[in-house]
């Protein structure tokens, strides 16, 4: 397996390959990619996904296969057999992997940990597959915090419940912490993809990643509640305040793991409810998945510009 490798803390990046910082990885004969359903040596990842230049993550696998059967007929790709995209991920019942021409579409499910564990593998496959000029992003949804319903929230950057910006992560029983943000080119690049004639706005802003859903997001309707709504409120003027606009579970980790691995990365969330009017989510279920659309349809406005781009790039 060819790995490139961080040595004393510099990066050897050739061509735009996506670098590999654990070199102990050399040792191994086969890499198996366990909850991917992949490995080095039954499949040919470089002929399989050689020509990825986006990976999006997702949290639920039916939402990320209707976004690659976006991805399809937006980009103008041939589909492929079968009423729905192939799932190359199908040996596994944990994530799914879905692949449109150079766009790869991950599904993470919920929260920092089981996002971890698809990041890893899904890192080492664009490296062992020799993918180069890779760019990562999360597609997802959120509460908003004094935001109209069905906004789109772009990620400057984000902080865990105490407003910390980075993750705070224990590895051999010590606290390790990588900070979390896009990228000041990248961040514009994206806002630049939204358009006067859009029925929705979009902004940038600060992310808070929680660790639950519940008490961590300061809801009243969990199995758990030891304050009440006068605690709630003053809790989230004051998110609010420190110019949070949203609240999710996944962009923490998802930042700080882009950063760490030196591979750019963005997130990309929708507004499902202003969490500064209440906790639950009452908007028509079809106009809901109409909003999920829309973090899609920005990122790939930002995919197809980037393709162009590239060919014109070629044909330079």
């Amino acid at each position: 397996m060819d790995i490139m490798t961080t040595v004393n803390g510099n990066e050897h990046v050739k061509h735009g390959l996506v670098p590999m910082k654990n070199s102990k990885l050399l040792q191994l004969k086969v890499d198996h990619l366990y909850h991917i359903a992949l490995d080095t040596e039954q499949h040919d990842l470089q002929t399989m996904f050689g020509d990825v230049k986006f990976v999006c993550f997702g949290g639920q696998v039916s939402r990320m296969e209707r976004f690659t059967s976006f991805v399809i007929q937006e980009l103008g790709l041939q589909p492929g057999t079968g009423d729905t995209p192939t799932n190359y991920a199908a040996g596994t019942d944990r994530y799914a992997l879905y692949k449109a021409g150079p766009v790869l579409a991950v599904s993470h499910g919920i929260g920092i940990p089981s996002l971890s564990v698809v990041f890893n593998e899904i890192l080492k496959l664009v490296h062992y597959a020799k993918c180069t000029d890779v760019t990562f992003f999360r597609i997802g949804t959120c509460g908003g915090v004094g935001l109209e319903p069905g906004t789109v929230v772009l990620t400057e950057k984000a902080v865990d419940g105490a407003f910390q910006p980075f993750l705070s992560t224990t590895i051999l029983g010590k606290k390790v912490q990588r900070p979390a943000y896009v990228e000041k080119p990248l961040l514009e690049e994206l806002l630049s993809c939204s358009e006067n004639t859009d029925d929705f706005k979009t902004v940038t802003g600060t992310t808070m990643c929680t660790d639950d859903f519940y008490e961590g997001q300061a809801r009243l309707d969990g199995a758990f509640c030891d304050y009440d709504e006068d605690d709630k409120m003053k809790f989230l003027n004051n998110v609010k305040a420190n110019g949070v606009c949203n609240i999710e579970m996944e962009s923490l980790g998802f930042l700080a793991m882009c950063n760490h691995a030196g591979v750019p990365g963005a997130v990309a969330c929708v507004t499902l409810l202003d969490r500064l009017k209440g906790d639950f989510v009452s908007t028509d279920f079809s106009l809901l998945k109409s909003w999920q659309h829309r973090a899609q349809k920005l990122v790939l406005r930002f995919i197809k510009r980037r393709i162009t781009q590239q060919n014109r790039h070629k044909n330079g």
